[in-house]
């Protein structure tokens, strides 16, 4: 599938961006499915057929690997955020490509994929590198967003302050959709953090 993070690559760019979202994708599902410690480099590396040294050229670790797909989705955002209109508001425009890379609005995650999630991301090293991924995901947004405003990412608080805020909204929603029983979809999750981000978080309702 063409994203507007592959569609100016060239072949040899592109195949190894999906061998690299191949890995970090086999991670992830191996980590939810046998716990974190019980998969080993080889076995990432044989569902997708290649040698460990070829999954070493693209991660140092498993948890740098599972985190990859955390920050090739906010490069995406970032990157889907210049495509958006010019005359929609910066608001509307987060949320559209934000919420249309957290999937389906009715798509109800299996209990036993997000148990093994829970399990998966309160391992200390995929805590260590989802850190790292985040605060990277969110200086490539600052980024986008000081030049959607005609802003300076250096210079501006603006474009940091919303990068982070979206960063956070987005780190709750996730808590929310994993802790929720009966599983809910995410994208309702998100949508509605990011709204409540954009009205300025009203006071709490009393009574």
């Amino acid at each position: 599938m063409e994203t507007t993070e592959t569609s100016s690559m060239g072949l040899r760019e592109r195949k190894k961006w999906e061998t690299r979202q191949a890995l970090s994708w086999a991670a992830v599902r191996l980590a939810v499915e046998r716990g974190l410690n019980n998969v080993l480099v080889e076995d990432i590396a044989a569902e997708v057929g290649v040698s460990p040294r070829t999954f070493n050229n693209y991660f140092s670790s498993k948890a740098e690997a599972i985190s990859a797909r955390h920050l090739d989705r906010g490069r995406q955002i970032a990157a889907a955020l210049r495509a958006r209109p010019a005359d929609e508001s910066l608001w509307e425009a987060i949320t559209h490509v934000a919420v249309s890379h957290a999937g389906p609005d009715d798509q109800r995650p299996d209990p036993e994929w997000t148990a093994g999630v829970r399990l998966m991301t309160s391992e200390p090293s995929v805590q260590g590198e989802f850190m790292k991924a985040s605060a990277a995901a969110e200086s490539e947004l600052a980024v986008a967003i000081a030049e959607r405003i005609g802003a300076d990412a250096e210079r501006d608080m603006y474009p940091g302050l919303v990068a982070a805020a979206v960063g956070a909204a987005t780190q709750v929603a996730i808590q929310h959709w994993l802790r929720s029983d009966p599983p809910v979809p995410l994208t309702p999750l998100l949508r509605d953090a990011l709204d409540q981000i954009a009205a300025g978080l009203p006071q709490p309702p009393t009574g």
